[in-house]
């Protein structure tokens, strides 16, 4: 059964550093896309970065997080790493790694068809 494992998730003070991590496993094939999503309490969810490995394989980023964050990966298209720096109060909320394993998606689209269970970063002044 295909699962995503995250991790990093911790509590840390304004203008500090995490770095979470995602690991897919039970795959068969590489995903279309994976990428990090984030859920403030009494708000919507956000894409915060993606991979998106079909149609010119490109990295898109929210524009809050721009500059401070950048998401990476090894030889694997099954592993990425969030690196977050500069950590402001907003950035508090629970992050998700997800990814497109759908065969049938279209060309450079990046539809979520699997999730974690959830990494929670705490930002605090």
């Amino acid at each position: 059964q295909l699962q995503l494992v995250e991790s990093g998730g911790d509590s840390v003070q304004a203008g500090g550093s995490l770095r979470l991590s995602c690991a897919a496993s039970g795959y068969t094939y590489d995903p279309n896309c994976m990428a990090w999503f984030r859920q403030a309490p009494g708000k919507g969810r956000e894409r915060v970065a993606a991979f998106i490995y079909t149609g010119g394989p490109r990295t898109e980023y929210a524009t809050s997080v721009k500059g401070r964050f950048t998401l990476s990966r090894g030889n694997s298209k099954n592993a990425v790493w969030l690196q977050m720096n500069d950590l402001k109060l907003d950035d508090t909320a629970m992050y998700y790694c997800a990814a497109d394993y759908n065969l049938g998606s279209y060309v450079g689209a990046c539809n979520p068809t699997h999730w974690g269970q959830g990494t929670q970063v705490t930002v605090s002044s």
